[in-house]
């Protein structure tokens, strides 16, 4: 049976508009494009507004859900890990793409929202994003990822994505531009993993828009 579909409330705290948002589309219009736009997703429209009032984007970015049902996995992943995700609405669409530390749920680093990509895409440069992180830090911990495509083009070393080429993708292609040479460039000790979503829930990085 297919899992119920989130529908997730958005407090956006710097963007074109601030305030509370139904839709991820309605966040999107508001921070889509907008430098150091602020802003996250909760679960009912009664947390959002708390955080709303009371809260600053520092009191809860980089947090992840508290529910962890991995963690009671008989096989679990590795504690001490990487796990990356990327969101995109409408794939293609609005996208962005994270990296957390697993055991303690810190986000490592947050890239976008990009004007127009895909979730493979995103996938794709959050593990090229995070491989040459942890090699400048000299970490040698294993990276998760729950997309098979994703983790197929790095070991290609090509993203091998449609996506049209024009002025609205430019800055991804750029980027993509890099990576590849990155991994062309480079040898890393970080083992690739894929995320067993059906034993372990949603991957930590996840965006919790599904």
């Amino acid at each position: 049976m297919p899992r119920r579909r989130k529908n997730n409330v958005y407090v956006v705290w710097k963007g074109r508009k601030r305030g509370v948002f139904d839709t991820w589309e309605e966040c999107a219009a508001q921070v889509v494009g907008y430098p150091g736009a602020e802003y996250k997703a909760f679960p009912t429209r009664q947390e959002a507004e708390r955080a709303y009032r009371q809260g600053k984007y520092e009191d809860f970015m980089g947090k992840t859900p508290a529910k962890r049902p991995w963690l009671f996995a008989p096989d679990g992943p590795i504690p001490e890990s990487y796990a990356v995700d990327a969101a995109c609405a409408g794939n293609p669409g609005p996208m962005e793409y994270r990296c957390v530390h697993i055991r303690s749920g810190k986000e490592i680093f947050h890239e976008g929202p990009f004007e127009y990509g895909t979730n493979n895409i995103g996938e794709f440069l959050a593990l090229v994003h995070a491989l040459a992180l942890l090699k400048r830090r000299g970490i040698t911990a294993p990276i998760y990822s729950d997309s098979g495509t994703a983790i197929a083009w790095v070991r290609a070393g090509k993203c091998g994505t449609n996506l049209p080429r024009d002025e609205r993708t430019k800055p991804l292609f750029d980027l993509i531009a890099r990576a590849e040479r990155w991994l062309a460039e480079n040898e890393y000790p970080n083992r690739i993993l894929k995320w067993d979503s059906e034993a372990w829930g949603e991957i930590p990085a996840d965006f919790n828009r599904k």
